[in-house]
This record gives structure tokens, C-alpha cells and sequence, in this order.
């Protein structure tokens, strides 16, 4: 059997500046072996999901397909395998002599227990199984208060991640200066899963550009919150999965703009939250948030995953989800609170859509965002800020541009009728959680 490295990549599909990629380049040289790219499509994954058109599966295939491209540039291929984890390995080990499998860490409770399962397979045929930090800048308890204990307020936190700051400069990894050592000795022609073969229909629509575009990150501040603009970068997905680097954007944003900066900073700031505090993928941060009494109505659940609550701002951003995978972040946080608040519905139906639904779907982003929208999280919005539909248009949506795009039979008699009062809906909501925090400190002084 052929001796090898093998380089696992997950959520970081890039071979540029990237952590475990630079050190699995080393070891290959170290010992005089071949490296092999690995990708797998985790069937235990994919099966979960309901929708066969689901643009995330799309989007790491083609992310994928860019790295076999580039590998079989310089002589080299990627492996692809589709299949459980643990089953794939075990006919890897079978397959070739691994010597040592390097992969960047994976905070979410599945990756993690995956992990420690194929590190103890590994083990068992005397392979040795490194991971690295990558897709954050610091991460788990890499930042703590003066007691040792993770920080749950962000400001603080960015404080001390700012003044930590230094040590951003010297992340990175000079992969190119290795490459020449191992890619030529991989030549093996692997192929590709297709789509279809793994019961999956391509959609074939273009996804957001990765390039770091410097124009809009400087004018990021004064444009961010309008969802009629082409104001945000549309990085995010590309964050997610891991193809630009976290680290350049991070650079681009100490030279350019601390509002985006303090946006990386938040993805930072989740992703320890979950590792420190895992029951929140479930159950609320605060305990107490726990009480509250959700209302039970799918039918106004449906009209707001269908964009039809009569509130249009909200509408829009829904119909902008359920078209496309991506909803600006402004509207986010409108239709986030419109669930929990105005309808009182429970805070992990709507994470659970947008789980299924966005193309940057990642669960600390996701989770937090919902939490901080419906008041229960580590960071929150307090119960009683409730945003107001038509304030928030007239802020961020003046021209009702936005509006108009997705929403065309607004102002017309087909548009429907709001399924809930504002005032009535606000005072509802603040007479529930009132009650069920009672005692709890959570109420306005």
C-alpha cells in the first residue's frame, strides 16, 4: 500500500491560507510521502435533507470542483468520496498506508463527536489524526474575562480581541512555498460525485462572488443596514464554508472599516458560545427564557415563512429567503423579532427555517442571532425592545425599493391585511414575558 498524508478538508475549502493544509504540507515532506486532498459528502448529512435542490449542497460541490481544478493544474487531484465518515475511512485505511490526517476544528456537536470517532478509528491503524484552529481567529477559551470564565457579553469581549489584535498579523499560512514538494507525487485521476448521484438536482444560479471587495467594505458603515443597496459584502457564505480565508478578511477590515470588523469579531464571538455553552443549540441561554409560554398557531407561522403577515418589510425580506437562500442582515433581525414578538412564536421555529433555508447557514451565527432577536441569549436584545415594521421601513427602506422588488403587489388590493395590530401585538408580548420572567430579573427598571 501506498504511504501517505491525507489533508481532510471540511469548512475550509481553499488552498490558500490554510491552517491544516500548511502543516499537513510539512508532515508530507517530513516523511517523503505523497499528500491526498480528501473531501467527503457526508451522506449522514445530506439524507437529513428534505429539499434535493438545496443550493448549500450545490455550492460545495462547485467550491469542490474549483479545488480538483486547481489541484489537477499542478499534476495533482482530490479525492471525493460520498458516504459516511467512518465508513469512508475505514476503506481509506484499507486503501492506503496513512501515516497522519490533518483537519481544522469543527465547533458543532456532530463535527465534534465525528471526530473523536474517526480519531480513535485512525488510531486503531497507527495513524496519527491533528486539527487546527481556522475558520475563526480565536476560538473556545482563547479569550477569557480576568477569572478565567468565557465572556457572554460581546463589547467586552471585542475589547480584549482587539487589544489581542497583534497576534492577527503573523496568521498566516505560505502554502505556495511548499507545494512543489508534494503535489506532483499525487497524480492518481480521481473523479467527482456528481449532483444526481447523490440525489441532489443542480439549480445552476450563480452564487455571491468571493473576492474581499475593498469599496464596500469602506463605505460598510454608512451602508450596511439599507437592503435596497449593494451595501454588505455577501462574504458570508463563503466564511461559512470555509472558501476565503477568515484571517484575509480580517486583515481588510483593521485597514478599512471596524464596523465589518466588529461583524467578523461577532462570528468569533458565537462560535465560543456554542463551545462553551452547547445546550443553547437547544434550550435558551438564560434558563429563565425557558418559561415562556409560545403560542402553538402554525398557521401564522405559515404566513410568515410564506411572506404573507401584511407587514411588507417583513414579506419582502421572507420572500428574498425563500427566492434565493439569502435575506440582509437588517431584515433579519426585523423578521426575527417579528416571530418572536409580534406572533410570540417560539424562537427555534424560525432558527429551524432559516436553518434550512439560508445559504450561510451556520449554527452559532444562526442560533445567536435568533437568541439575541427573541431576548433569551447570552447577549440579547432585552425582552421589551421590539422593533416596529413600519419604523424600520421608514429607517432602512424610505423609497420602499426593497419592498417593491419582492413584494410586487404592495399598494395594490392583493396585498393582505396584517395578521396581528402592532400595538396589541406589542403589549401582548410584553405582558408575556413579563409573567414569565417574574422574579427572574430579566424586567425593565
Amino acid at each position: 500500500m501506498q504511504s501517505c498524508v491525507v489533508m481532510w478538508f471540511r469548512r475550509d475549502l481553499r488552498l490558500s491560507d490554510n491552517t491544516a493544509l500548511f502543516y499537513a504540507l510539512q508532515r508530507a515532506a517530513e516523511l517523503g510521502v505523497p499528500l491526498i486532498p480528501l473531501f467527503i459528502f457526508d451522506r449522514e448529512i445530506l439524507e437529513k435533507l428534505s429539499d434535493k435542490r438545496d443550493r448549500r449542497v450545490e455550492f460545495i460541490h462547485h467550491a469542490v470542483q474549483e479545488m480538483h481544478t486547481e489541484l489537477a493544474a499542478q499534476g495533482s487531484s482530490m479525492l471525493v468520496r460520498y458516504g459516511s465518515p467512518h465508513e469512508v475511512w475505514q476503506s481509506l485505511t484499507q486503501e492506503f498506508d496513512v501515516k497522519h490526517v490533518f483537519a481544522n476544528h469543527d465547533y458543532e456537536a456532530y463535527a465534534t463527536v465525528r471526530d473523536e470517532t474517526i480519531k480513535n478509528l485512525l488510531a486503531s491503524c497507527g495513524a496519527a489524526f491533528s486539527t487546527f484552529k481556522d475558520q475563526v481567529v480565536f476560538e473556545k477559551q482563547e479569550i477569557v474575562t480576568a477569572d478565567d470564565r468565557p465572556y457572554t457579553v460581546f463589547t467586552p469581549y471585542s475589547k480584549k480581541w482587539k487589544a489581542l489584535r497583534t497576534e492577527i498579523s503573523t496568521q498566516e499560512y505560505p502554502i505556495n512555498e511548499l507545494r512543489s514538494t508534494f503535489w506532483h507525487a499525487n497524480a492518481a485521476n480521481y473523479s467527482l460525485p456528481t449532483l444526481p448521484e447523490m440525489g441532489f438536482i443542480p439549480v445552476q444560479e450563480p452564487f455571491p462572488a468571493k473576492n474581499v471587495r475593498e469599496d464596500i467594505i469602506r463605505n460598510y458603515a454608512a451602508t450596511r443596514d439599507f437592503p435596497a443597496q449593494h451595501g454588505t459584502t455577501r462574504l458570508s457564505v463563503h466564511l461559512r464554508f470555509g472558501t476565503v480565508s477568515v484571517r484575509e478578511c480580517v486583515h481588510a477590515a483593521l485597514r478599512l472599516n471596524e464596523t465589518w470588523l466588529n461583524e467578523l469579531i461577532w462570528r468569533d464571538f458565537y462560535m465560543q458560545i456554542l463551545w462553551n455553552f452547547p445546550h443553547v443549540a437547544e434550550s435558551a441561554f438564560k434558563p429563565a427564557y425557558n418559561a415562556i409560554p409560545w403560542r402553538d398557531n402554525e398557521l401564522d407561522f405559515w404566513h410568515w415563512c410564506e411572506g404573507k403577515t401584511g407587514y411588507p418589510i417583513v414579506d419582502a425580506g421572507m420572500r428574498e429567503l425563500n427566492a434565493t437562500g439569502y435575506m440582509h442582515n437588517r431584515v433579519r433581525m426585523i423578521t426575527a423579532s417579528f416571530l418572536t414578538k409580534h406572533l410570540l412564536l417560539d424562537w427555534r421555529w424560525g432558527e429551524k427555517y432559516f436553518a434550512q433555508k439560508l445559504l450561510d447557514f451556520d449554527l452559532a451565527a444562526n442560533n445567536g442571532g435568533w437568541q439575541w432577536a427573541a431576548g433569551t441569549g447570552c447577549d440579547a436584545a432585552p425582552y421589551f425592545r421590539i422593533f416596529n415594521p413600519t419604523t424600520q421601513t421608514e429607517k432602512f427602506d424610505p423609497k420602499h425599493e426593497y419592498i417593491k422588488r419582492w413584494v410586487p403587489e404592495y399598494g395594490t388590493n392583493a396585498y393582505p391585511e396584517p395578521i396581528v395590530e402592532h400595538k396589541a401585538a406589542r403589549e401582548r408580548a410584553l405582558a408575556t414575558y413579563k409573567s414569565a420572567l417574574k422574579g427572574g430579573g430579566e424586567e425593565k427598571s
